[in-house]
């Protein structure tokens, strides 16, 4: 394969907005080289073995120079079959994508460029400004509000006004001030509509609507676009038309591409961040316990489940499934069940309460055999109450649990408008990254979980009525819906 450098437009910042070819790209990488504006969300998808390597330009600080960066994607090239250079929004507006590629080509490199969604009509688009519309706009420019070295915005600023195109404007928010003074100089009414989009589908994003004579007195933050003209006058509001729009939700067990909560909340227009304060990782003897166990596994009755990690972990060993044939199998909740069903695999018992006292309380009484794959650390409920019915229980390690480092800094994760705790090791997890903070909102998958919660000072909680991925979907539209003091 011939090596290459990728320039792969990341889009705006949600995940979910960088394009098929993009994300490919990515997951087949050997490096990837991001930016600053790269979402946090979006890093989530490079694999876990493949190195990364931050370039980002930071306003104020000590950062990559252009020539540093070219000169870093050569050196990459050189030892690396496939090298993704991952640019916030499109690698070709504003992001030196064009500089890039000419040194790449320079250096005899093969080079792909992969566009992006730019958070100059992102931004207005999420806003509900359309950037054209019949009657008021019939064209779009954009511009920068900061050039290179300092160098004056001496754009024709009577020609930007006369052609009565939507002015959009990307890294301005520093001359602002500027930028509204030279329009109205050059004939633009002060009454003028302005629409400053900040953090464009990040979870900190804030929209703020004024007019060109007060928009140097308004307070914006970086990054943001700002849109001038008669269409930012413009409020569609298409968002609120979903049920949870405008609110960011920080989901706290462990990254999964697929996560049936994250995506159903994304359905719902909600900004959901997945920043784990739990990490999944293999038991601490390598699975010598459970690879023992399984191989006698006809010699058990019952498999007993109340996690999908249990199920994943446990499942993956059996070369062979009907080897369950005669066993039969228990799982706490909806979430565990789906993972058996994904490996065609049925559950014998379900409690109708997924929690594990509810387990005990359904399961028979006998004289057998039981296998509980399960976290090296967890409740003893389980385990104590089926010893007490009279079965032979062999706990084993599937896998341990360990927190990471967290993604977020404390300011922003006590922003954020709702904190979803999903086990009681989240709650250890977030209580470990965030020792300070305590969430607008917590939602708990249940009472074990909500214990927790209050265990370690939190005490405004909500729990979902069904102890299940729906449950707290539910739970969340409801809050949504209800006055900010439910």
């Amino acid at each position: 394969m011939v090596a290459r450098v990728a320039l792969v437009g990341a889009g705006p910042g949600d995940p979910g907005l960088i394009t098929v070819r993009g994300l490919e790209l990515l997951r087949k990488a050997d490096v990837v080289v991001t930016d600053f504006l790269v979402d946090v969300r979006l890093k989530q998808l490079i694999p876990k073995h493949v190195e990364i390597v931050d370039v980002g330009k930071r306003p104020g600080k000590t950062s990559f120079s252009q020539d540093a960066i070219n000169r870093e994607l050569i050196r990459l090239s050189r030892s690396h079959e496939l090298v993704v250079r991952l640019k916030g929004g499109d690698p070709f507006l504003f992001g030196r994508g064009g500089e890039e590629v000419d040194a790449l080509l320079g250096a005899d490199i093969a080079v792909e460029v992969v566009p992006g969604i730019t958070s100059a009509l992102a931004g207005p688009m999420f806003a509900g400004v359309p950037v054209t519309h019949r009657g008021l706009a019939d064209g779009y420019i954009v511009i920068t509000g900061h050039r290179h070295a300092d160098a004056p915005l001496d754009y024709d600023w009577s020609a930007l006004v006369n052609s009565g195109l939507t002015i959009v404007v990307l890294m301005g928010v520093a001359h602002r001030g500027v930028i509204a003074k030279a329009l109205v100089d050059a004939g633009m009414d002060t009454a003028t509509s302005v629409t400053a989009i900040e953090s464009v589908t990040w979870a900190q994003e804030r929209c703020l609507r004024t007019t060109v004579g007060q928009l140097a007195d308004i307070e914006i933050a970086s990054p943001a676009v700002i849109v001038i003209g008669k269409t930012a006058g413009v409020d569609l509001g298409w968002r609120r038309s979903l049920p949870l729009a405008g609110w960011s939700i920080h989901l706290l067990r462990p990254f999964d591409v697929g996560d049936e909560l994250a995506v159903g909340l994304r359905d719902f227009g909600a900004t959901v961040v997945q920043a784990p304060a739990i990490e999944i990782r293999d038991p601490s003897d390598g699975g010598l316990a459970l690879k023992a166990a399984l191989r006698e596994i006809d010699a058990y009755d019952w498999l007993v489940f109340t996690s999908k990690n249990g199920v994943e972990r446990t499942l993956n060993e059996i070369a062979d499934l009907r080897t369950l044939a005669g066993t039969k199998i228990a799982c706490i909740g909806s979430g565990t069940r789906s993972a058996l069903e994904r490996h065609r695999v049925g559950c014998d018992l379900m409690p109708t309460e997924f929690v594990g006292e509810s387990l005990v309380a359904s399961f028979p009484e006998g004289s057998g055999r039981v296998l509980f794959p399960r976290a090296r650390v967890a409740r003893e409920v389980v385990p104590e109450g089926l010893t007490a019915k009279g079965w032979s229980v062999d706990v084993v390690e599937a896998y341990q649990v360990h927190i990471p480092e967290p993604m977020m800094t404390p300011d922003l994760a006590a922003a954020l408008d709702v904190t979803v705790f999903t086990a009681a090791s989240t709650v250890d997890g977030y209580r470990a990254q965030y020792p300070e903070v305590k969430p607008k909102r917590a939602v708990a998958i249940g009472p074990v979980t909500a214990d927790r919660l209050r265990g370690v000072g939190i005490d405004q909680i909500h729990v979902a009525q069904e102890y299940s991925v729906q449950g707290l979907t539910e739970l969340l539209s409801w809050l949504a819906s209800s006055p900010a003091d439910s």
